[in-house]
C-alpha cells in the first residue's frame, strides 16, 4: 500500500488556481482508480494532457490459449523464452485468467515510445537487468531482486543499462496492494509486518520536460495496442502528490518469518490482490524444534493454483530445477517435495532459495506461448525408481 508522498512544485490547496512565473494557470489532472474512492493523485501539469494530434490502427496482443481446463502438474523453461529488442513484443503471456495475466520478457533494449496500461496494474520481478523506469511521477531506479509495481493508467518508458535482461510480468486487473494484514486501520505497515515503509522506493528526480512535437504513447485496453501521438511530451509535470504513483520493493528486502515447526506459505506474502496473492521465498534460517522437518508437508491447492518462478539457489523442495523454471500446480490434486527432498531436509539449518510464488484464485488458462518451453512429463516427477 503506497503512502502519501508529493515531489515537484504543488499549490496548498486542491483544485485552486495555480499559475506558472508567466501567469498561464498549470492543468491539473486527478489520477485515480475505482471511481474516485481509491488510491489517487493530483498531476500538475505545462500542458493539457488531452492533446492527441494523431491516432494509428489498433492491433491485438491476445494471447492464443492451448489448454483452456486442465488439472495437469506442469513445468516451464523461462530462459527458453527468445529476447526481443521490443519491450512491449518480447513479453510473452504465459497463464491467463479474468483476474491476471502472467508473462515473461527478455527485451534487449530501452523502450523509443512510452508505453500505458489502461487495464491492469503491471507487477515486474526483475530477475536480471538494471535500468530506470522514466514517468511523470519521477524516475524509478531498479536492479536485481527489485519487484517494480506500475499502477494502471500509468505512462511509462524504460531505460536499461544493458541487453540481458530478464523479467516476470504479472497483469493484474484489480489493484495490487500490501497484505491487508500487515497494516493498521491507519494503513500503517505494522511491527509483525516483514517490511515497512522504509523498504518502499518511492519515485525520485522528477524532471519537467517542456516539449511540443510528436510522441507515441501504446495504450494497451482490452487485449488491444492503441497507438496514439500526443502533442506535448507526457513528462511536462511540475508537482503532484496522492497516493497513486509507481514504486519498486526488493525482495532482498523482505524479512523472513521463521518457526519452530514448518510455517505455511501466507508468512511469504508480499502483496495481494482480489483475485490472487504474491510471494517472496527469500534465504533463511529453517524450523529450529528438535525434529522439525523444514521440507515443506503436502498438501493440496483445493481453492487456487500455485504458480512458482525459481530465481536462484537450491530450491529445496524440488528435484532438477534451473534458473527461470516454472512450475504449474493447479488446484484440486496434492503436490508436495520430490522424492528424498523430505529426507535432505532434516538436520539442515538454513536455505538459499530465492523464488516468486503466485497463488491465483481462479484456473489459470495456459498459453501457446507456455506450450512451446513445456517441460514434457513434468507430472511424474513425483515418482521414485521403484515404480
Amino acid at each position: 500500500m503506497p503512502f502519501y508522498h508529493s515531489l515537484g512544485h504543488i499549490p496548498d490547496k486542491r483544485h485552486v488556481v495555480f499559475k506558472n512565473p508567466q501567469g498561464k494557470l498549470y492543468q491539473e489532472e486527478l489520477v485515480g482508480t475505482q471511481g474516485f474512492s481509491s488510491l489517487s493523485s493530483l498531476v500538475y501539469h505545462l500542458h493539457p494532457p488531452t492533446c492527441v494530434k494523431q491516432k494509428g490502427k489498433p492491433y491485438s496482443v491476445k494471447p492464443e490459449i492451448a489448454v483452456e481446463n486442465s488439472l495437469n502438474a506442469m513445468s516451464f523453461s523461462g530462459f527458453d523464452i527468445k529476447p526481443n529488442k521490443d519491450y512491449l513484443e518480447s513479453r510473452k503471456v504465459l497463464f491467463v485468467n479474468n483476474s491476471l495475466h502472467i508473462a515473461l520478457a527478455a527485451p534487449t533494449a530501452s523502450t523509443p515510445y512510452f508505453f500505458k496500461n489502461a487495464d491492469a496494474d503491471e507487477l515486474l520481478f526483475v530477475h536480471k537487468g538494471s535500468g530506470i523506469v522514466h514517468t511523470m511521477y519521477g524516475q524509478l531506479p531498479f536492479k536485481y531482486g527489485d519487484y517494480i509495481l506500475i499502477p494502471r493508467g500509468t505512462v511509462y518508458k524504460i531505460n536499461f543499462d544493458t541487453e540481458d535482461n530478464r523479467l516476470l510480468i504479472v497483469e493484474s486487473f484489480s489493484p495490487v496492494f500490501t497484505p491487508k494484514r500487515y497494516r493498521n486501520e491507519f494503513g500503517q505497515l505494522q511491527e509483525h509486518s516483514p517490511f515497512c515503509e522504509r523498504d518502499i522506493k518511492r519515485p525520485q528526480n522528477l524532471q519537467t520536460i517542456d516539449e511540443k512535437g510528436e510522441f507515441d504513447i501504446l495504450i494497451k485496453k482490452k487485449g488491444t495496442i492503441f497507438p496514439y501521438v500526443y502533442l506535448y511530451h507526457p513528462f511536462d509535470v511540475v508537482g503532484w502528490d496522492g497516493y497513486h504513483y509507481p514504486y519498486t520493493f526488493s525482495i532482498f528486502n523482505f524479512e523472513p518469518l521463521t518457526g519452530r515447526i514448518h510455517m505455511p506459505p501466507p508468512i511469504h506474502q508480499s502483496f495481494e490482490s482480489a483475485g490472487f496473492v504474491v510471494c517472496s521465498f527469500v534465504p533463511r534460517l529453517y524450523d529450529y524444534h528438535p525434529d522439525a522437518i523444514p521440507a515443506p508437508y503436502h498438501h493440496s491447492n483445493i481453492d487456487s493454483d500455485e504458480i512458482l518462478y525459481y530465481v536462484d539457489g537450491d530450491f529445496m523442495s524440488r528435484n532438477n530445477i534451473k534458473k527461470g523454471q516454472l512450475t504449474l500446480h493447479p488446484g484440486g490434486i496434492p503436490h508436495g517435495p520430490h522424492p528424498g527432498a523430505i529426507e535432505r531436509s532434516i538436520g539442515q539449518k538454513e536455505t538459499q532459495e530465492l523464488a516468486v510464488m503466485i497463488d491465483p484464485f481462479a484456473p489459470m488458462m495456459i498459453t501457446e506461448e507456455a506450450m512451446k518451453i513445456d517441460v514434457k512429463d513434468y507430472y511424474k516427477s513425483w515418482l521414485t525408481e521403484e515404480a
